[in-house]
């Protein structure tokens, strides 16, 4: 939809008070976000805003998540993970409007002109349209 690979996707389930990642499943162990944090994700989750970061790199944040090898991916050089450079964020919202987590875009490169297309606001808008769907899946409502 995106056009971006599987490793640029990242969904997270609120639990407790913490983020944690449900895709990748490296990310799965690496660790979670507590929603008291200033990171991306936790804004997202506390504002139930989305956003767009066409310069992300220049955006003060928690890079942990982005120094893990990610799967192999058709010819990429995953020997070195590359950092994000755009990123899209929006929140995952329940009928009742509780935020269940947070699915996450990104487009990364050693550069921000090797990232690919900035994102648009229509971009966003199917990024939301995706969280409402993946809203209604058994897998946001797990324990």
């Amino acid at each position: 939809m995106f056009q971006v690979q599987q490793t640029e996707v990242a969904i997270l389930r609120l639990n407790r008070g913490l983020l944690h990642f449900i895709f990748p499943d490296e990310l799965r162990t690496a660790g979670s976000i507590p929603i008291s944090s200033s990171s991306i994700a936790a804004h997202t989750a506390i504002s139930k805003k989305s956003e767009i970061f066409n310069n992300f790199a220049r955006v003060k944040h928690a890079s942990i998540f982005e120094t893990i090898k990610l799967g192999s991916t058709e010819g990429v050089d995953v020997s070195e993970p590359l950092p994000i450079q755009k990123l899209m964020s929006a929140p995952v919202v329940d009928e009742n409007a509780k935020v269940l987590g947070v699915i996450q875009i990104s487009r990364k490169g050693s550069e921000a002109n090797f990232a690919g297309a900035d994102f648009s606001r229509e971009d966003l808008h199917e990024l939301e349209m995706a969280a409402g769907i993946l809203a209604a899946s058994s897998v946001m409502r797990m324990s």
